[in-house]
Parts: structure tokens; C-alpha cells; sequence
């Protein structure tokens, strides 16, 4: 791993690009705060006993550290039953919306100084509507306006690109169509310009040289009272793995060992003379439901937690969507502050730390760390208000915005053969994206853009969430109108469409594995829609395993060789095996496209009329007799919360994959 020496910040003074929109970075959090009657305090953990006085403290340097994680994107608040959380002895409180983070951001910040606000990953690749319609400009903007200081990539920050995060999210730089794709106007009636902090990542690498994509590591400067700067080195890991998540697949990526990395960075920080230092993780762990404790942690972060460098003082989480606040031993027995503070904005995280003023150093036993729900019990701060408000207007807007017609209603209904209109629909529009030319600001990629010859998208996959989410009904009305809304609605969760090569025979085991017997023998069917090329049929007398004959599989009115190479497109939630069909998984070379729902969306507007087609690509034989048996098709269901409401899309896509996890003591899946 290279790396350059860690960037140094001084809290009087930022090297960052300016806020246009008001006359200071921390001005516009003003007043809201004050007017608040009523907040609802955490309960602090310290390292020891003596954290009851560090308050009075008052010969060591205060340092606050302010820390929310796994936003997604959720301006106006966590949805469903997210909205509440348990803590403190068993109260339940509401929570979310970052115009009452930003108020009760206020609060804390008084009186503190030497105050730091920043997040270990997933601020964006937004799923709430409002911002992931404008390229997760919203999400950035309000991040902005809250005054983030420095964020850690998470897996989600690599949804689209390496360069969509560095040149877009941070400069600024539009692409691919201004105002209609990115570069959007925001709510002060002024072009998107970037993120007025900085992204890291120490562990995330392009595997071909193993520089880091990201800057590792970077120091804050923190003033002493009579004027003298101490330095803070934060030290920044994105998940193990990222680069093979179905929404960050990213071939042309690798990241490195969590544990090793965050050691050589500390040690580099050492010899910088960087005596205080935190790690910022985009990993997570589980310890109970009570989000102001922990018990019977584990989990990665926590397997890293107690291994990694006594040199790092606290480690900030992420990535698992839970939410602890505790105090772990280090390798040589000294507590430090292990936290994750949630997701959708439900919770911000202080840990207060108090330095010697002459060596820099954390005085450990003084450390105390609050997770504080963010609740909606006091008034919204009016700047961020603006900001959600403005942005829900737009998503409004937007969602009705047409974007071309069809002259048929596009449905999931499935004909005896398991084929339907929006299968085959869907199977076109991946054929399509497979083959599109290389956008230069898709850099994650490391081998050729070939296109594809066919594709197959799962219609009911045997396991996780289909890509399908809806229909298209046919609005006769408005002359069969396809609304931006409906175009997003009906196909995705935030993966990309991937081009790769495969075998014949693979392509023949994929069709094969549509059908699997049940312990009680009930043949199951998991249909896979294919492109308009392809056509096949099966005998429906036959066991499964051996329903599809080679010589009834054509591509392009040519017979499947299965000794031959084909390249297919697919999700890349298919190709990684996530829904089932693991044959597909033995590919090559592999070429990252766009994002499913962008992606359908500049379908249709380049396909401009949609058209059903005739069903018939696949047919059935041998459906006559006592043997005959299609197959029951069972399609996935739907993921709720405990309130009843769904689980958002590409949250259930990631926690129904089919996938295998390492031990994480019963802990649900991360996202």
C-alpha cells in the first residue's frame, strides 16, 4: 500500500472548499436548538470510574467526537419501525430526520471547541426516493449544511464509481447530463458543487498496483487553551470485501486485511508524531438491543476491536445497522470507546476525550462515550427543514415527469412456462445495458467492455428479492405515459447490470437450476427471463437436473455450445449467486454497467415507445400425462418490518441474499 503522509487539518482554519450558501460553516446552526424545551439524553459509558469527572477536567484538552453512520440517504427520517429505538432501561424513543440532527447537533456542539462531526460510511447511495432520484445530491448537500468534517467510504459509497465518488460527490464535476442525470440545483437555487469534506480509505485499493483509491489516513488539529495545536490521526477502513458486493461490485478494486492496515497506519501516525488516534470502521458488530450498552458483543468490528493497535484510542463502526455503545479491552487490557450509532439518522454518537496537553496523548480513564437518539421531540432546526422540504418537492415533481410511452401494460402474470411480459421486458433492458459503450467515469472496471450476446434477469428467484418490483400498467389516459416514478419503481434496488463471459454448459446448469425438489418433494420452479435472442424449451416430464437439452437452447437461432464462451449480462446480484443460481457465478473477465434503476430509466428514455412483445421464448413439453409438472413458482416475499411496513428494497436484497456469511454470533447480515 502507498501512502503519502496523513493530510493535516487545523479546526481554526480548513483547507476545504468554502459553503457557498452562508456566511459560515457552523453559523447557520444558530438558534433552533435553544428553543428546544425538552432533549432526550444517552447514557455514557466510560472507561473508568474517573470518566464521572472529566468534565472538571479542565488542566487536559477537550476533544468531542460526533459520529452518525449509515445514513442512506433518509433526510426526512428512518422509515418504518427504524423510526423507533430502544435504550436507557427500556424507553422507546422516535427518532430520525437530519433537520432534528441538525438542531440537536447544535446542542452538543455548544461549548466544545474542539468539536469534530463525521461518519463511518454509507452517508449515501441514498434509498429514499427524495435523494436517490437527484444522484444522492440531497444526502451531500445537508451533510454539508450539518458541517461534516470527514467521512469514511463505506461499501455504499462505491454503488456507481470510484469516480463518481472522488470527481462527483466531491468536486463537484457534472456528469454524464447536467441537471437531468447529476449537477442538479439545490435548495439555494445554485449547481450542485460538491461535498465540503473529504472521503478515506485506507484498505480499499485498485488491484492492479494496490494504491489506495482513497487517502488512508488524515490528522485534525485540536487547540490547547493557551493557543498550542495537538494533532488527532483518524485512520479510515471500508469493509472487508466490498469490491464483491452485489451494489459496489467493483472488478477493477480489492480491499486489504482490516487488522494489518489499520496497524501500519497507526504505526505511520506514531512516527508522525501522532500521539492521540482514532479509527473510523465501516464494519460493524452486535451487542443487544439496547443502543446505550453492550452485551454479548461479536462480530467482525469486534474480533478487530480487541486485536488491532493499543495505539488507537477509539474505533467508531458502521455498516451493521445496530447500535452499541460500550468499552473494550485493547490487546494490552486499556479500555477504549467501541460504538456504532445505528442507521437512517437514528442516533449520533459523542465520545469525549481528553488529551495531555504536553504529550498529545488521550488520557484513556477520562474517556467517556454517549450514543444520543436523535429524536423529533424538539423543533426541527428551519436551515435543514428548508433543505428536506425543497428536496420532497422536487422527488415530487419528478416522480411524474414522463419520460416515454407504452402501448401495453407490462406485467409479472407468468404463462404456464414461467414467462411473462415484464420478464421479458426486463431480460431486453439487461440485454441493452449489457452492451452499452464504456462510460469514462466508470473506472471501477479492470478488463475489456465487451458486449453482450444475451442476458437473463431472475423473474422469481429461488432465493433474495427479485429485481423486479413491479408492473407497468398501461395508463390509457394519459396515452400510456411512463412516468419517471414508474419507470424506478418497477425494476431495481441498486446494483449494476454486469457483462461477463461464460460457458455454454454454465448457461445450460443456470436453466437447469430454475427447478429444485423440496424435502417433501414438491418440485419448485425459479424462472429466469432471457433477452429477445434467446429461446428455449423444457420437458416438463423430466426430473430436476436434466429438464433442459443442450439442442433446445438457441441464441441468436444458433444451438448452445457448451464447450463455447458467450458473454451474458446480468444483475450482478445474479452473477454473484445472490438469488440462486450459483452456475452463473463461474465467470470471467467481468464488466461493471450501471445502476439497475438508472439504468432502466435511460432505457426507456432512449427506447422512447415500449411495446410487449409476444410471449413464446420459452415453451414447455411433455406436458400431457400423469408426469407432467411445470413446477410450482414461489416468488419471493416481501420483507417487512415490525410495524408492517416494507423493508426498503435494496436492504432486503442484501439481507435475503443467498450468501455465505462468516460466524457473526447470530447478527444479521450488514448492509
Amino acid at each position: 500500500m502507498t501512502q503519502a503522509k496523513a493530510t493535516q487539518r487545523t479546526r481554526s482554519s480548513r483547507s476545504r472548499t468554502p459553503d457557498r450558501r452562508e456566511p459560515g460553516r457552523r453559523d447557520f446552526l444558530t438558534a433552533a436548538g435553544a428553543a428546544a424545551a425538552t432533549f432526550a439524553l444517552g447514557v455514557p459509558a466510560r472507561a473508568t470510574a474517573a470518566g464521572r469527572d472529566a468534565v472538571t477536567a479542565v488542566e487536559y484538552v477537550d476533544v468531542q467526537l460526533l459520529s452518525i453512520t449509515d445514513l442512506h440517504g433518509f433526510l426526512q427520517g428512518a422509515p418504518g419501525s427504524n423510526s423507533v429505538i430502544i435504550g436507557n432501561g427500556g424507553r422507546s424513543y422516535t427518532v430520525g430526520g437530519v433537520a432534528h440532527m441538525a438542531a440537536h447537533l447544535e446542542r452538543l456542539r455548544a461549548g466544545r471547541p474542539n468539536s469534530l462531526f463525521f461518519t463511518p460510511g454509507d452517508a449515501f447511495s441514498g434509498w429514499e426516493f427524495d435523494a436517490a432520484a437527484f444522484a444522492d445530491e440531497p444526502t451531500i448537500e445537508a451533510l454539508n449544511r450539518m458541517g461534516l468534517d470527514f467521512a469514511t467510504a463505506g461499501n455504499h459509497e462505491f454503488d456507481k464509481s470510484p469516480a463518481m465518488l472522488q470527481r462527483h460527490m466531491e468536486q463537484g464535476v457534472p456528469f454524464p447530463v447536467e441537471g437531468r442525470d447529476h449537477s442538479f440545483t439545490d435548495s439555494s437555487g445554485l449547481r450542485f458543487h460538491g461535498a465540503d469534506f473529504r472521503y478515506y480509505s485506507a484498505n480499499l485499493v485498485w488491484g492492479a498496483d494496490g494504491r489506495t483509491v482513497l487517502p488512508a489516513y488524515h490528522v485534525e488539529q485540536v487547540r490547547t487553551a493557551d493557543g498550542r495545536e495537538l494533532p488527532i490521526g483518524f485512520i479510515h477502513l471500508t469493509a472487508l470485501g466490498s469490491e464483491r458486493f452485489p451494489g459496489s461490485f467493483q472488478p477493477g478494486l480489492a480491499t486489504l486485511d482490516e487488522v494489518a492496515t489499520a496497524d501500519r497506519c497507526a504505526a505511520l501516525l506514531k512516527a508522525q508524531g501522532v500521539n492521540a488516534i482514532v479509527l473510523s470502521l465501516h464494519d460493524g458488530a452486535v451487542a443487544g438491543a439496547d443502543f446505550n450498552s453492550g452485551s454479548a458483543p461479536s462480530g467482525p468490528a469486534l474480533d478487530l476491536a480487541l486485536r488491532v493497535s493499543p495505539d488507537i484510542d477509539a474505533i467508531v463502526t458502521g455498516h451493521w445497522h445496530t447500535r452499541f455503545n460500550m468499552m473494550v479491552p485493547d490487546p494490552n487490557g486499556v479500555p477504549r470507546p467501541f460504538v456504532e450509532a445505528g442507521c437512517y439518522g437514528q442516533i449520533i454518537n459523542e465520545i469525549s476525550l481528553r488529551l495531555d496537553p504536553l504529550t498529545g496523548r488521550v488520557v484513556r480513564e477520562l474517556t467517556v462515550s454517549t450514543n444520543h437518539p436523535n429524536t423529533r421531540d424538539i423543533a426541527p432546526h428551519p436551515g435543514l427543514q428548508e433543505v428536506v422540504d425543497y428536496w420532497a418537492g422536487q422527488a415530487a415533481e419528478r416522480d411524474r415527469t414522463r419520460i416515454g410511452r407504452q402501448t401495453g401494460s407490462f406485467l409479472r402474470a407468468r404463462n404456464a412456462a414461467g414467462e411473462s411480459t415484464m420478464g421479458n421486458l426486463a431480460a431486453d433492458w439487461a440485454l441493452w445495458a449489457g452492451s452499452r459503450p464504456a462510460d469514462p467515469e466508470n473506472d471501477g472496471n479492470i478488463h475489456p467492455n465487451v458486449p453482450a450476446q444475451l442476458a437473463v434477469v431472475a423473474a422469481a428467484p429461488r432465493v433474495g428479492q427479485a429485481v423486479i418490483a413491479g408492473d407497468l400498467v398501461l395508463d390509457a389516459a394519459s396515452d400510456g405515459a411512463v412516468t419517471f416514478g414508474n419507470a424506478w419503481r418497477a425494476l431495481g434496488f441498486g446494483d449494476p447490470v454486469v457483462s461477463a463471459w461464460v460457458t455454454g454448459q454454465r448457461i445450460h446448469d443456470a436453466l437447469e437450476e430454475q427447478w429444485t425438489t423440496t424435502e417433501d418433494g414438491e418440485l419448485r420452479f425459479a424462472p429466469l427471463a432471457v433477452s429477445r435472442n434467446v429461446r428455449y424449451s423444457f420437458d416438463a416430464q423430466g426430473p430436476a437436473g436434466d429438464r433442459v437439452h443442450p439442442e433446445e437452447v438457441f441464441i441468436d437461432g444458433n444451438p448452445l455450445d457448451l464447450g463455447g464462451s458467450y458473454r451474458i449480462a446480468a444483475p450482478s446480484y445474479t452473477l454473484l449467486a445472490s438469488d440462486g443460481y450459483p452456475a452463473l457465478s463461474d465467470f470471467r473477465e467481468p464488466y461493471r454497467h450501471q445502476r439497475d434503476f438508472e439504468s432502466f430509466v435511460a432505457y426507456v428514455r432512449e427506447t422512447a415507445v415500449l411495446t410487449p412483445p409476444p410471449r413464446g421464448r420459452v415453451t414447455a413439453a411433455n406436458t400431457s400425462g400423469a408426469a407432467a409438472d411445470v413446477g410450482t413458482v414461489v416468488d419471493p416475499p416481501v420483507l417487512l418490518l415490525p410495524d408492517g411496513t416494507p423493508v426498503p428494497r435494496p436492504e432486503a436484497a442484501i439481507i435475503s441474499a443467498d450468501r455465505p456469511q462468516p460466524a457473526r454470533g447470530g447478527g444479521r447480515a450488514p448492509c
